[in-house]
């Protein structure tokens, strides 16, 4: 009983480390390699806060049934903990064969789980490990094939990895910048960058767009790209995110009072009730009034619990605060969010804004958007406006505002209040 997991009958974590010890002591002189894994199944504590305790233990059960019955000759299953299982596989010693037997595993447990009244779909992820490469004791495998494991889950779902010593490296380069990352936030090291958006018509400056730098002593500049990701999937994003926009807002509030603050928010606030409590409070204590903030949000956002998202969204509005669809045209079922959400801006993503010029298929693309925005009363931006071709193209299809390096690139505050002092004040003083 103490070797067996009660709930699926497969042995338990005691039995697998007593499987990968037996095959490494038979194995010491003449290392031949083996193979360790662990597969968890993403999504699975939505299904199962969904349709009860009852209902997960019938879907492990089934996924444990599943990876028995495609286990290779001489391969174990166990279950590690939760919805997590793992597996040893004598026979297999290379990268190749753990991510051809890893996307075999991953079609078996993607079939649909029959639970009566109903059936589940789930995806699983997995990591890897090969002995001796990647450890030469239980515990050192594990270590490893987790971190392929948490690779995996920061690639999306449904990913496969094998741990090497580059991947390993890049978890720990991870680790470091999310380390330096809170400190930076805590002592309010994040700058917040301002790209200016103006009318297409007349070149004016409507707003500007809030955008997060970072400048650490030790890393140097780290790239939004790469910090903002890692505050997302280790669970501080909201933190990063409230610190930026009590910059920028302060910032906002010394404006001309017709320019707006643009602001994105994180897929993780789009799924907190206390968004819009929170976004409201930071605002007022700035001094910045509702009106003259613009949140974006992006549609692979909103997808992650849209009932949610539509709440929050409406709550916003009613505030007062607007509210940006962006990098639209790139996601999925766009259209169908401009019919269930309420908007009030699009903006174009500028994988299209860029083409314009000698494409003609994104130019019909742009040409479309437009007039279905005019049709629903939108207004549209288009982002990352380089030259003036692109710029006079768009006028000429009437898009109304845009922003890109044509039109300056993202500034410092010290840098926004003299291009505002220089470009914005003395031309409306004219």
């Amino acid at each position: 009983m103490a070797y067996t997991d009660p709930l699926t009958g497969l042995g338990n974590r005691y039995r697998l480390r007593d499987k990968v010890r037996t095959l490494a002591a038979e194995r010491a002189d003449d290392p031949a390699p083996f193979t360790v894994g662990i597969v968890n199944l993403d999504g699975f504590k939505p299904i199962n806060d969904l349709f009860g305790i009852a209902a997960g233990d019938e879907i492990l059960c089934q996924v444990a049934h599943r990876l028995k019955a495609c286990m290779p000759t001489g391969a174990t299953v166990t279950r590690h903990s939760g919805d997590e299982f793992a597996f040893v596989l004598p026979l297999l010693f290379e990268r190749t064969g753990a991510e051809r037997v890893g996307a075999m595993f991953k079609e078996v447990l993607s079939a649909p789980y029959d639970l009566g009244d109903r059936h589940v779909r789930l995806s699983a992820s997995f990591g890897f490990a090969i002995f001796p490469f990647a450890g030469e004791d239980f515990d050192d495998l594990m270590k490893s094939a987790e971190t392929a494991l948490y690779r995996s889950k920061r690639r999306g779902t449904g990913k496969v990895t094998v741990y090497s010593s580059e991947i390993a490296q890049e978890m720990r380069r991870a680790t470091q910048i999310e380390q330096a990352l809170r400190n930076a936030i805590i002592s309010d090291n994040i700058e917040v960058y301002f790209q200016p958006i103006v009318s297409l018509s007349d070149d004016r400056t409507v707003g500007f767009e809030a955008l997060a730098r970072w400048n650490d002593p030790d890393l140097g500049f780290v790239s939004p790209a790469v910090f903002v990701p890692i505050a997302e999937e280790r669970g501080f994003i909201d933190a990063l995110t409230e610190a930026l926009l009590r910059r920028a807002a302060q910032m906002a509030a010394t404006w001309p009072r017709e320019l707006f603050l643009s602001f994105n928010l994180s897929s993780a606030q789009l799924t907190d009730r206390r968004t819009s409590q929170i976004v409201r409070s930071i605002i007022s204590k700035a001094g910045l009034e509702p009106e003259r903030l613009e949140l974006e949000i992006t549609e692979t956002a909103v997808m992650a619990d849209a009932e949610m998202a539509q709440q929050i969204v409406t709550d916003l509005r009613e505030a007062g605060i607007r509210i940006a669809l962006d990098d639209f045209g790139t996601g999925q079922s766009s259209l169908g969010r401009l019919r269930d959400f309420t908007f009030d801006k699009v903006k174009i993503d500028r994988a299209f804004v860029c083409r314009i010029a000698d494409d003609e298929a994104s130019e019909h693309i742009i040409r479309a958007i437009v007039t279905m925005c005019q049709g629903l009363n939108l207004e549209v931006v288009a982002e990352g406006i380089e030259d003036f071709s692109e710029a006079l193209k768009l006028k000429a299809l009437g898009c109304g505002m845009g922003q890109g390096y044509f039109y300056g690139r993202p500034m410092d505050c010290d840098a926004t209040q003299k291009y505002l002092d220089e470009k914005y004040l003395s031309s409306a003083a004219e």
